[in-house]
């Protein structure tokens, strides 16, 4: 009997190590499909909270401050500091300045690269020292990383710079968008790695600004953006469903989609499954093709026939009520609390909705308009485009106070204007036309001009369809008529 315990040992403890073995190599596989899925999630929705930035090329960067620490060890002696106190020289000042620099001046409007330093747009030259104090603080603003080189940082770096998931809020200076040139870098193609060969109909940044979605006859696709590889994440074809329109919702949890059908679909980003919605009850719209969503994500409004505006809601995906026009719905614009609706159709009028009380607050004639294309709004300001191109630029207090003249009319293009957006700080207007080829302008709003270098000179971007800009301004996406989606940097802006 012992003899048979003895031989039966060596394969009892075999099959142990083998199942351990398979045990740990159990255990090694869900780690790494763990690691795997937690990549796939940060590909697909990014870091909401750390947006990606750029530095002054057209590289990505992110600033690791946990690495940088300071430690401050006096070289000195006690006495040699009370020596320098003494004599005047205090710890953080210069001990010696050029009296020169004060008397000479420096014109920054003329030399271009000096163009950045201006605070004031009709500010044109300034003293040398304002001059080199002007030089260290743009330094500061492109190399955050040298932070740590200055002693005043020992008591607190948040007071110079402060960083949010927008933009970038420098307090001395401010963060003000100079007109004329508009700096920028054109960078490959968002859809770089799988072109349409089919008319771009929409572009949209998903709201952690390294997701874009593009829509092109029966296909919808995303790609990571991060201005080098502009990775393709997914690509999805509807069957039967030409695309006209799609756009995320503002909380990035969907996608909506519409097309010549009377009906429209909703992409889950989480369940990644499509829902059919419609057709709407009590409604016989054969095309619900056209649409805007409410900043708060909670409406959706859909341009419907006979000048009805058919609201629906974004979680039930019902039909809340309806808003009439005395003319055809052409387009609609959100104010930003979603509580107001702009329209504007085939009247040449301009209607403002109360979503509140369901009730017109005022219309009023669009100056110089037949027919109302095109709308979008921002803050205090919206803009209206008309099928003659003609864009004017109003104050919504001053249009509702009965004040029906614009602001602003941008005359540069001359057939219809087919899309408008305003950038995240509303100092970039959009406006374009697919009528022509290079019908695309960018607007500085603060002086209301026309930036002079945009389209670019001597590159087609052919016929622009549609535009989108990322949450922190630092890119621009636009769809042409030959499946290209065209990408730029815009360097005004250190984040995505």
């Amino acid at each position: 009997m012992s003899m048979l315990l003895s031989q039966n040992f060596p394969t009892t403890k075999l099959r142990r190590e083998e199942s351990e073995d398979e045990a740990k190599g159990k255990r090694r596989k869900m780690e790494e499909d763990q690691v795997e899925m937690k990549k796939l999630e940060t590909l697909l929705f990014g870091s909401l909270y750390n947006p990606a930035t750029f530095d002054d090329g057209s590289a990505l960067f992110h600033v690791n401050r946990s690495a940088v620490t300071l430690t401050h060890t006096p070289d000195y002696d006690e006495d040699d500091d009370d020596t320098n106190q003494s004599e005047g020289v205090r710890k953080g000042e210069a001990a010696w300045e050029d009296e020169e620099e004060k008397e000479i001046n420096v014109n920054i409007a003329t030399v271009n690269r000096l163009r950045k330093l201006k605070r004031e747009e009709k500010e044109s030259s300034i003293s040398g020292s304002e001059y080199i104090a002007r030089l260290r603080a743009h330094h500061a603003k492109l190399n955050p990383g040298t932070d740590w080189a200055r002693l005043d940082s020992l008591n607190d770096g948040d007071d110079d710079i402060l960083r949010t998931n927008e933009d970038l809020v420098v307090e001395s200076g401010g963060n003000k968008l100079c007109s004329g040139l508009l700096e920028y870098t054109q960078l490959d193609n968002a859809n770089v790695n799988d072109p349409s060969t089919t008319p771009i109909n929409s572009v949209h940044f998903h709201q952690n600004a390294q997701l874009l979605l593009t829509a092109s006859d029966k296909r919808l696709k995303f790609f990571h953006i991060d201005g080098k590889r502009n990775a393709k994440i997914q690509s999805i074809v509807l069957e039967d469903y030409p695309i006209h329109k799609a756009s995320f919702l503002p909380n990035g949890s969907q996608v909506i989609v519409s097309g010549r059908r009377n009906y429209f679909q909703c992409f889950d980003l989480e369940k990644a499954n499509f829902d059919r919605i419609g057709p709407l009850v009590g409604r016989e719209e054969k095309s619900l093709e056209s649409f805007e969503v409410s900043q708060d994500s909670n409406t959706i409004a859909f341009v419907g026939n006979g000048g009805y505006i058919l609201l629906v809601s974004s979680k039930t995906k019902e039909l809340t009520g309806t808003l009439k026009m005395n003319g055809s719905v052409r387009s609609l614009a959100f104010s930003e609390d979603g509580k107001k609706l702009l329209s504007s159709g085939g009247d040449g009028e301009v209607y403002v909705w109360d979503l509140r009380t369901m009730k017109c607050l005022y219309k009023g004639v669009d100056e110089g308009s037949t027919c109302g294309t095109s709308l979008c709004m921002k803050g205090e300001l919206f803009a209206s485009g008309t099928e003659r191109g003609i864009v004017n630029v109003y104050k919504t207090s001053e249009f509702v106070g009965g004040k029906r003249k614009p602001v602003k009319t941008v005359e540069n293009l001359t057939s219809q204007i087919g899309f408008m957006k305003f950038n995240h700080d509303a100092q970039i207007l959009a406006i374009g036309s697919a009528m022509k080829e290079n019908s695309v302008r960018l607007v500085h709003v603060p002086s209301l001009t026309v930036f002079s270098n945009w389209p670019p000179m001597g590159r087609s971007v052919r016929s622009p369809r549609c535009l989108d800009f990322s949450p922190g301004g630092g890119f621009m996406a636009m769809g042409n008529s030959v499946g290209e989606v065209l990408l730029y940097q815009l360097k005004h802006y250190k984040n995505a």
